[in-house]
């Protein structure tokens, strides 16, 4: 189940056990699939580790490593890393994990999912075999299972809740519409006022960028995160939906993991995952920790069976929504989503034309560069003329150069003598 308290289930007797510890060594690891989701665990730990001693420190990529190295030399009490970053540090000598006695994988399943189970192996062979190992998931597919046996040993196996279903508190409806008219259904919602804030998610990266553009183009305060931004633009988005700088946060299920805002009122599924997990993560960014939400999908007709399989997994048929005075034979205006044989075609045109400019300015620069060597060996040339005895720079006889020529001759000779 999401929102149930994970986190705080792992972190508060991780730090009941090591606030006697001595410090200066690295006790814990927190194992995330995403940046997002280690840097909320980071903030989550730090606000239930006020008054104490003990020390944390977040490892995830798109960030400079040089703060990362010095909490890692420094010994931290508690490492909460993504896969990546950490096996990048674990390249050198200051990265020992040979100190841990708490290993937790959170979002396991996630992390089966974005293949990092070949980093998880590695990890798990760096640290100590008598450690505690915790899994922590809002799912248990079978693969996750067949992990759990695999790595721990007699582990007791804990669920809160029934499995792959959304929290209670959330309310779950779904918006039939044809998929060039999704985009105007959000806005509709939108202007009714019923949504003080909204997350979106789309099935890719470019359909949020995409969205996001047409939603700013209408007034909307909107921004997007997925992995194709960077770190610090995925920041400054998440914190700005969080302060409602905006109104609406445009995602891929990067953030599904990752986002933990309070009292989110609404998530729109603006596509249907593919994946029933995908979609309790989904729908679990509202309704957490007791709290109440709504749950809006629009369904498409070519994603009919996506729904029927994300029923199935929920175990009740969905209802049913539409919006009235919305015109659901309108005509769309404009195009959500660039054909990929658009857009290749327009990046191989940008490509060839950025060759070009540069295939000009570079003509351009070697021509100059020749005729500055030109214009030098022609004044090389005049110099070597004008200085050579009867050469074609001399003048008539008896001219300057001749006079200075011959004069030096009987000076030097005078003052030799």
């Amino acid at each position: 189940m999401t929102g149930s308290g994970k986190t705080a289930a792992f972190l508060l007797p991780i730090l009941h056990k090591l606030i006697d510890s001595p410090r200066g060594k690295t006790r814990a690891l927190v194992v995330s699939p995403t940046r997002e989701l280690a840097a909320q665990i980071l903030e989550a730990l730090n606000g239930m580790a006020v008054h104490t001693p003990i020390t944390a420190a977040a490892i995830y990529g798109g960030v400079g490593m040089a703060p990362q190295e010095h909490a890692m030399r420094a010994g931290v009490d508690v490492l909460i890393a993504t896969p990546g970053r950490l096996l990048d540090h674990m390249r050198s000598p200051y990265a020992k994990l040979t100190n841990i006695e708490f290993l937790v994988l959170d979002e396991a399943d996630r992390m089966l999912d974005m293949g990092f189970l070949p980093d998880i192996k590695r990890i798990i062979r760096a640290v100590p075999v008598k450690r505690q190992t915790l899994f922590f998931s809002a799912t248990m597919p079978p693969p996750i299972e067949a992990l759990t046996r695999e790595m721990l040993r007699n582990p007791v196996r804990i669920d809160q809740g029934r499995r792959s279903i959304p929290a209670v508190g959330i309310t779950q409806a779904i918006y039939p519409v044809k998929q060039e008219l999704k985009t105007a259904l959000l806005l509709a919602l939108l202007k009714r006022g019923d949504m003080p804030q909204a997350l979106v998610f789309t099935r890719t990266k470019h359909r949020a960028n995409r969205l996001a553009e047409q939603l700013l183009k209408a007034g909307v305060r909107a921004d997007r995160i997925h992995g194709n931004r960077s770190q610090p633009q995925r920041t400054a988005a998440l914190a700005g939906f969080k302060n409602g700088k905006s109104r609406v946060l445009v995602a891929t299920d990067i953030a599904a993991r990752g986002i933990d805002i309070e009292a989110l009122g609404h998530v729109v599924n603006f596509d249907v995952p593919a994946v029933p997990d995908d979609y309790i993560h989904r729908v679990g960014r509202t309704g957490r920790a007791e709290a109440v939400g709504d749950a809006f999908t629009f369904v498409a007709p070519d994603e009919e069976n996506d729904l029927r399989a994300i029923e199935r997994a929920v175990g009740k048929r969905l209802p049913r929504v539409t919006l009235p005075d919305f015109n659901y034979n309108a005509r769309a205006e404009g195009r959500l989503e660039v054909p990929i044989g658009e857009r290749i075609a327009a990046i191989r045109a940008r490509k060839a034309d950025e060759r070009a400019r540069s295939k000009s300015k570079a003509a351009r620069s070697h021509g100059q560069r020749d005729g500055s060597h030109g214009e030098k060996a022609r004044s090389h040339g005049e110099k070597e003329r004008g200085t050579h005895p009867g050469g074609p720079g001399h003048g008539a006889p008896g001219g300057h150069s001749e006079r200075t020529a011959r004069g030096r001759g009987p000076r030097r000779g005078r003052g030799r003598r």
